[in-house]
């Protein structure tokens, strides 16, 4: 009877569980992927993976825009994922777009057309920001350590990473990859010593000023992931090296091996893909940079890598929000930023934003709650270099510094939002934006600036203020009839934010 009633408990424990599918894209500077999982409860059941090689990095021309070619081979991998991807709801999919994304001219043109392919939102991310998200990747599919290093070779970039446990303590992404190296130093195909060299000693001086702190720091494990460190380990195992384990003398071996071919399509060597195969010669060159200038005894091979990282931050219980926050704190903390002040500011900002967003457009849980929240914490990190154009300071500040957990937009909407807090509104330096409407950030920037200026004085309580939209007009009231009475240098202050909003053609009411 007993074990009946336990049977029945589980049966009914396993009926309550929810799943779901999650979907994570990393569109890379060689090859798209994408990774599909169930979360069951506690777990994350990888379902499928999908890979294309599309060459972005290699449509890159000397003006560093991206060619047409590149552009259908992209939007035409992506129309496959999207097939995979119906009925997924939008917060179930993230996408992060990496090297080649970052730094072509005509980025925008490609994500705008990829939101006709594929409803979801592109994130591109800074090198940093991949970092750490490999790091969380492999540190969840590989936890036999406690300090680890991570190397990644991408086709426009490699990052480097220490970590312990969950956590990064040193992360890098420096501009070598193999498509780039291919580029320069294989161009013509050939396989030569003489061509290995040059790459070689190329990556060394690019790592130089890097190494000294990655080896000061130490580890306990060498870990490689993605596509480049993959197939090398597997051509050492095809050539007898059946530990898989990748060494500086296999790796000298592996160079010798390369050199009896004469060209790069001459290549044959167990366990090389076609697809890896043109920009092999150049992974192996950077690979064994990196072996030198840091001094590693050995590498393992780790599955994990930047679209597990993404898998893991989409659910709640790995807690990404909190990752935002403590950056942000951080950042505030680091530019002596007056957090009380600030609190308000976020606290008056985000009720002014729930009381319009209707209004505006935007739903409740829209991330913008969030970027405006952060916008207010941090809108005076500027005045940390000086109080003259402080408002410029903080929004160069937000747009270059590192900020883990914030993609390259959002990191962008932050500066912007910095930027525009104060003084004439000069709309014609407003950025485009991809993952937001520009109606939003317009919105975001009266609350932001009216939320400054309502707390100016700093140690006063205010009164209850309500903000309002009607059509194209902003009214800004409160329930006292005479609470600009009461201050007279808030009045003066609202006066001339009215001629800001008039200048700029918007309209400011104060009742």
């Amino acid at each position: 009877m007993s074990q009946t009633k336990d049977t029945n408990t589980i049966e009914q424990a396993n009926n309550e569980v929810v799943a779901k599918d999650v979907a994570a894209i990393d569109l890379g500077s060689n090859s798209f992927h994408m990774v599909v999982a169930r979360v069951v409860g506690q777990d994350l059941q990888l379902v499928s993976r999908h890979k294309q090689r599309v060459r972005m990095a290699s449509g890159l021309d000397a003006e560093g825009n991206l060619d047409n070619a590149a552009i259908e081979r992209g939007l035409e991998c992506l129309a496959m994922f999207a097939e995979r991807l119906q009925g997924f709801e939008l917060d179930n999919v993230r996408i992060a777009a990496t090297h080649t994304l970052r730094i072509a001219n005509n980025a925008h043109v490609f994500l705008q057309r990829a939101r006709e392919v594929l409803p979801f939102p592109i994130e591109v991310i800074p090198g940093e920001e991949e970092a750490r998200l490999i790091y969380t990747g492999v540190a969840h599919t590989q936890t036999e350590s406690n300090s680890k290093l991570v190397v990644d070779i991408g086709g426009g970039s490699t990052e480097l990473i220490i970590g312990k446990a969950f956590e990064p303590v040193l992360l890098n992404s420096t501009q070598m990859g193999c498509v780039s190296y291919t580029n320069k130093f294989f161009a013509n195909g050939k396989l030569s010593s003489k061509n290995f060299t040059k790459a070689i000693l190329s990556a060394r001086q690019r790592l130089e000023a890097l190494s000294p702190r990655y080896k000061k720091k130490g580890w306990e494990v060498a870990l490689g992931s993605s596509g480049t460190i993959k197939a090398i380990k597997e051509v050492l195992v095809g050539l007898g090296n059946e530990d898989g384990i990748i060494t500086n003398k296999r790796l000298y071996k592996l160079i010798d091996k390369l050199c009896e071919f004469d060209s790069i399509d001459d290549i044959a060597l167990s366990g090389l893909t076609i697809e890896r195969k043109p920009v092999f010669a150049a992974g192996v060159a950077i690979l064994t940079a990196i072996f030198e200038s840091l001094k590693i005894r050995e590498m393992h091979f780790s599955p994990g890598a930047l679209r597990e990282g993404l898998l893991y931050e989409m659910e709640e219980h790995f807690q990404r929000s909190d990752i935002r926050m403590r950056t942000t704190e951080n950042l505030a903390a680091k530019h002596f930023v007056d957090l009380e002040h600030a609190a308000k500011v976020r606290g008056q900002a985000n009720e002014f934003l729930s009381q319009t967003h209707e209004a505006l457009g935007l739903k409740k849980k829209s991330e913008l709650f969030s970027l405006l929240e952060w916008s207010a914490l941090l809108h005076e990190v500027g005045l940390s270099i000086s109080y003259q154009a402080f408002h410029r300071h903080s929004s160069y500040i937000l747009n270059h510094t590192t900020m883990p957990g914030f993609n390259s937009e959002q990191q962008l909407v932050l500066a912007t939002l910095a930027r525009f807090q104060r003084k004439s509104l000069k709309l014609q330096e407003l950025p485009e934006f991809t993952l937001f409407k520009k109606k939003h950030i317009l919105g975001l920037i009266r609350i932001l600036r009216l939320s400054i200026l309502v707390n100016g004085q700093r140690n006063e309580e205010l009164l209850p203020l309500t903000l309002s939209i009607e059509e194209d007009k902003w009214l800004l009231s409160s329930e006292q009839d005479d609470w600009l009475e009461q201050n007279k240098l808030l009045q003066a202050d609202l006066q001339t934010e009215q001629a800001y909003w008039e200048a700029a053609g918007w309209q400011l009411e104060i009742q």
